[in-house]
C-alpha cells in the first residue's frame, strides 16, 4: 500500500506494469473520518460537450485500509461507488484504466508514451474538490514530462481536482520542446513522435498570432502555457483547449509540416483563443463546471463558434495568413453552412443545447447544425453589424475583451441577455431582431453573408461542382474508398424525388458495377438514362434517376473585388488590421 504524503490530500500512484495491455494502473490514498465515502469518476470533460461513460473503461476497482484489508463497497450510478470505510482510518483505492485512444481528449498507454487526461480517469470526492493532489509516475527515467503541473522529478502536484482535471500530461523519452516569449509569458510547444521540426518558421508563426491575440485582450490569463502536440502515423485532426495548455493531435505525421500546416496554425490559435474563450470567460451553467450531469448552455456559437472565426482571423491579423489563404478557410464554412438542411429545421442555440445529445456525431440527417459553423458565420455577421455601426472603430475583438474584464461576468458567468447588452453598448444599435431571426431561429444567412462581404470588399461565387453525383444527382457521398455510401440529398434534387436514402450504398449504374468509377460512369451515359442499383438494408433496389432542370451543391469561392470603393477599402484594412492584403 502506498503511503500518504502528509502535505497532500489525495495521493495518486500510476503505473504501466503492461504497456501491451494498455491498461493504465491506478491506486488513490486517502484519510478518512467518516463511515461511508462516495467517490465519482467526471462524467465528461470540458471542450467536449457530450457524456462520455468514461467508467467503462475502468477494471478491478478494489479498496483497502491502512492495514490492507478489504473494503466493502457498492456501485452507485454508471460512475460512483460507495464506500463503506467503517472505522478505517485511511483507504487505498486501486483500479486501472483501459486507454488506447489517442486523441486530444483521451487517454492512452504504449511502451513509448503514457498520455493522461485526468478528467477520464481520476476519481474523487465532494469533501477533497478543493485540496491538493499529488501524482506520483512510475515511468522510466529517461522518459520527460510535458505538463502545466508542477513537476519534482517524477511526481506532479496541484490544488484542486478543477485544477487537475485542466490539465493532461505526456510521459515519453521522445518529447522534444521549444519555448518563446511574449509579454514576459513563456510559450512551451512540445511535440512527440515526430523529429524533423521546423523550429524556426513554427516559432516566428506562432510568436505572431500569440502576440497579437494578447495585445487585442490586453493580458494573457496564464503565467505560462504549453502546446502539447501528438502528430501519429495516421489521420487525425483534433484540439482540447485548457487554462494552462492544449493538447492538439494532427497526422499523418509526413504532412503536418506539408499539407496540414495551415490547419496546425489553425487549430494553434484556435485552442490559445479558448483561454479566453470558455476558460475565463464562461457561460454562467458552467461556471463551476458540474462533472457529474450536463452543463447544458445554448452559447456554443460564442465559445466554440466566435472562437473558430477569431482563431482564424487572428492569423490574418498577425500576417501568419494572407487574405487569400484566409478566405480559403473562411469558405470552408460558407461551404459547409449551405451544404446542410438542417439549416432549416434548427438553431444553432437549440443545437448548442443538443450537443450533449449527439453534437459530436452525424446524428439523424438534417437535424442540427454545427455551433462551429454557424457560429464562425455568425461571429463574421456580428463582427460587420459592429464595424458598420460604428464606422470601423470597434468590432467583434472589444466585445470579447470588455466581456472579459468585466468582473460580474467574470465572476459569476455570463449568459445570452449579458452578451447580447455587450454588442449593443459597443455598438450601439439594437440587435434584438438578429438574435430572434439568426441565432434562436432559422432565417437564412445568405443575405446577410452577401451584405458582410459586400461591406470588406469582398465577393461570394458560386461555381459548379465537377462531381456529377453531387452536381446532377444533389448526393453527398461518405468518404470511403471501396464503397459509395450517400451521406446526404439536396431537397428537391433528383436523389430526393426517386427515393435515396441516407446510408444507401451505390452498386452499378445501368446494371454496371461500380469499380471505383462512378463519377465516370455517370458522365458517360446521359443523365436522362440513367438507372441506379442500389443496397439498402441487405436488399437490392433499382431506382430511375429523373431530371431536374437545375444544379444542385455548388462550390462557394470568396475572392477580393478587384475594383473596391474608398468605404469598401477602409473597413477591409480596419479588419485585416496589420495582415496582409
Amino acid at each position: 500500500m502506498s503511503k500518504l504524503n502528509q502535505t497532500a490530500s489525495m495521493n495518486f500512484h500510476l503505473s504501466i506494469p503492461r504497456p501491451n495491455e494498455q491498461y493504465l494502473h491506478l491506486e488513490c490514498s486517502f484519510s478518512v473520518n467518516q463511515e461511508q465515502i462516495e467517490i465519482f469518476l467526471p462524467s465528461w470533460r470540458p471542450g467536449r460537450y457530450e457524456i462520455a461513460n468514461f467508467a467503462k473503461n475502468i477494471r478491478g476497482f478494489k479498496v483497502f485500509n491502512e492495514k490492507n484489508q478489504l473494503v466493502p463497497f457498492n456501485k452507485n450510478s454508471k460512475d460512483s461507488w460507495i464506500i463503506n470505510a467503517g472505522k478505517s482510518k485511511s483507504l487505498n483505492i486501486k483500479y486501472q484504466y483501459y486507454s488506447n485512444e489517442l486523441n486530444a481528449g483521451s487517454t492512452y498507454v504504449s511502451e513509448t508514451m503514457l498520455y493522461v487526461n485526468p478528467v477520464n480517469c481520476f476519481i474523487y470526492t465532494k469533501e477533497h474538490l478543493n485540496n491538493s493532489i499529488e501524482i506520483d509516475l512510475k515511468i522510466p527515467e529517461d522518459w520527460k514530462i510535458a505538463t502545466s503541473l508542477n513537476i519534482s522529478k517524477r511526481k506532479l502536484t496541484t490544488d484542486s481536482f478543477d485544477a487537475l482535471f485542466d490539465a493532461p500530461f505526456i510521459c515519453s523519452n521522445s518529447l522534444l520542446k521549444r519555448s518563446y516569449i511574449v509579454q514576459g509569458i513563456s510559450f512551451n510547444i512540445w511535440f512527440n513522435e515526430l523529429l524533423d521540426v521546423p523550429w524556426e518558421k513554427l516559432i516566428h508563426d506562432f510568436e505572431r498570432f500569440t502576440a497579437k491575440q494578447i495585445e487585442d485582450f490586453g493580458e494573457f490569463p496564464s503565467k505560462e502555457f504549453h502546446f502539447l502536440f501528438h502528430t501519429p502515423p495516421f489521420k487525425v485532426y483534433h484540439g482540447v483547449e485548457h487554462l494552462n495548455s492544449t493538447v492538439i493531435a494532427l497526422g499523418p505525421s509526413y504532412d503536418v509540416f506539408k499539407g496540414l500546416y495551415s490547419e496546425l496554425l489553425g487549430v494553434s490559435s484556435h485552442e490559445l483563443y479558448h483561454v479566453w474563450n470558455v476558460k475565463s470567460i464562461r457561460p454562467r451553467e458552467m461556471r463551476p463546471y458540474d462533472f457529474r450531469n450536463e452543463n447544458y448552455s445554448k452559447l456554443g456559437y460564442i465559445y466554440e463558434g466566435i472562437t473558430t472565426y477569431m482563431g482564424d482571423l487572428y492569423l490574418l491579423k498577425s500576417g501568419v495568413f494572407n487574405i487569400t489563404d484566409y478566405l480559403k478557410e473562411l469558405q470552408v464554412q460558407f461551404q459547409r453552412h449551405f451544404d446542410n438542411p438542417a439549416r432549416f429545421y434548427t438553431s444553432v442555440g437549440d443545437s448548442s443545447f443538443d450537443t450533449w445529445l449527439d453534437g459530436y456525431v452525424q446524428g439523424a440527417p438534417g437535424r442540427k447544425v454545427s455551433i462551429y459553423v454557424e457560429g464562425c458565420l455568425l461571429a463574421f455577421v456580428t463582427d460587420y453589424l459592429i464595424r458598420k455601426s460604428t464606422k470601423n472603430k470597434y468590432g467583434i475583438e472589444e466585445v470579447m475583451r470588455r466581456l472579459y474584464y468585466s468582473h460580474e461576468i467574470n465572476e459569476k458567468g455570463y449568459d445570452e441577455k449579458d452578451y447580447q447588452e455587450l454588442l449593443e453598448s459597443v455598438s450601439g444599435v439594437s440587435f434584438q431582431n438578429f438574435f430572434d431571426h439568426y441565432i434562436n431561429g432559422m432565417h437564412s444567412y445568405e443575405q446577410i453573408l452577401q451584405d458582410a462581404l459586400a461591406y470588406f470588399g469582398l465577393e461570394m461565387n458560386l461555381i459548379d461542382s465537377k462531381l456529377t453525383s453531387e452536381n446532377t444527382l444533389g448526393i453527398k457521398l461518405k468518404p470511403s474508398k471501396s464503397k459509395y455510401l450517400i451521406h446526404s440529398f439536396s431537397p428537391g434534387s433528383p436523389a430526393d424525388m426517386c427515393g435515396l436514402c441516407a446510408g444507401d450504398e451505390i452498386i452499378a449504374v445501368n446494371d454496371i458495377k461500380l469499380e471505383g468509377d462512378l463519377e465516370q460512369w455517370l458522365g458517360y451515359f446521359n443523365i436522362r438514362d440513367i438507372s441506379l442499383t442500389i443496397a439498402r438494408a441487405q436488399r437490392i433496389i433499382e431506382k430511375k434517376i429523373p431530371v431536374v432542370h437545375r444544379s444542385f451543391y455548388p462550390k462557394y469561392k470568396l475572392n477580393v473585388l478587384k475594383e473596391k470603393s474608398s468605404a469598401q477599402l477602409k473597413a477591409l484594412q480596419s479588419w485585416v488590421c496589420d495582415g496582409s492584403l
